[in-house]
């Protein structure tokens, strides 16, 4: 039988929900809070709901952030009552931020961490909300690598390819890599079928025959339908991805490095948000490339 651990999660939205659910389902006691209201199914799955982060943090061992952007994990880590204030004598616990950040943010975050005596990894994850709800996420982990074996069981509870990427950071760095993978795969996907449509091709013919050759991707298989089927329910919102290909690009200045496409499809998801889109999925991208051409991908 597992060992019932004692655990932390803060951040209860579309994906923290369905991460701390599998959790509990495993048997393990949750402390939980979040910034917006509190998911039932949480409840009724039987955490602890907690009046701040200082309250999860004294009650658990493993302490799980998912929270949208830098300033909310820095929120969540040192401001009065966050999770900083109950780690006090907390030598053994862990904090583990899966949230997508800023990785120089979380260097000087993981920092001050362990001047407390707590250890800390990052963690970031790719998969969306499909990849939350059936445990299959992505988990690009920074930090030591004893602690990443203690927490590594946690981890296979919510996702299938674990990775010690390096230390403090580096999780972070090879997500936002990610990321800009991810944007520029979905722009390419968007312009190819833009292009067979206004040829007059059939694009979701043209999709089937790219399938079964070197074009084929997950981002072909997955989004390319959503663009076809005009299916943009978010499993991960346009404007969140928005928010890691600005990661990417401030990381980049800093480093003097030039990251031209990215740039390019920055500003499409800025025409994305402009238009009201920020809250679709980040396939909806496509209609960027639709309104510069005045000629939609499928009618």
């Amino acid at each position: 039988m597992t060992e019932q651990l004692n655990l932390g999660f803060i951040g209860l939205g579309i994906m923290g929900t369905p991460m701390a659910e599998h959790l509990i389902a495993a048997g393990h006691r949750l402390y939980v809070q979040t910034l917006g209201p509190m998911p039932q199914s949480v409840v009724d799955a039987g955490a602890t709901v907690c009046a701040n982060g200082a309250e999860v943090a004294r009650n658990a061992d493993i302490i799980f952030i998912m929270v949208p952007d830098t300033p909310h994990v820095e929120s969540v880590l040192f401001d009065p009552q966050g999770v900083a204030e109950g780690l006090a004598d907390g030598r053994g616990k862990v904090v583990v931020d899966m949230s997508s950040i800023s990785p120089l943010a979380t260097k000087g975050f993981a920092e001050r961490i362990r001047q407390l005596g707590v250890d800390y990894l990052d963690a970031p994850v790719s998969g969306g909300e499909v990849g939350a709800r059936n445990a299959t996420l992505t988990i690009m982990v920074g930090g030591d690598e004893a602690v990443f074996g203690r927490v590594r069981p946690l981890f296979e509870l919510m996702g299938k390819n674990i990775t010690l990427v390096g230390g403090n950071g580096d999780g972070q760095t090879c997500k936002v890599a990610n990321q800009i993978i991810v944007a520029l795969n979905i722009q390419a996907v968007s312009e190819a079928l833009l292009f067979a449509s206004k040829a007059g091709a059939d694009p979701v013919r043209v999709r089937s025959a790219l399938m079964g050759g070197f074009a084929s991707s997950k981002i072909l298989e997955v989004h390319a339908e959503r663009m076809l089927k005009r299916t943009f329910a978010p499993g991960f919102r346009i404007d969140l991805h928005q928010k890691d290909l600005n990661l990417a690009l401030q990381s980049a200045k800093a480093m003097k490095l030039s990251l031209p496409n990215t740039s390019t499809v920055q500003e499409l998801f800025n025409a994305c948000s402009a238009h009201g889109l920020g809250d679709l999925d980040h396939s909806a991208l496509c209609q960027a490339v639709e309104m510069l051409a005045a000629h939609p991908i499928a009618q």
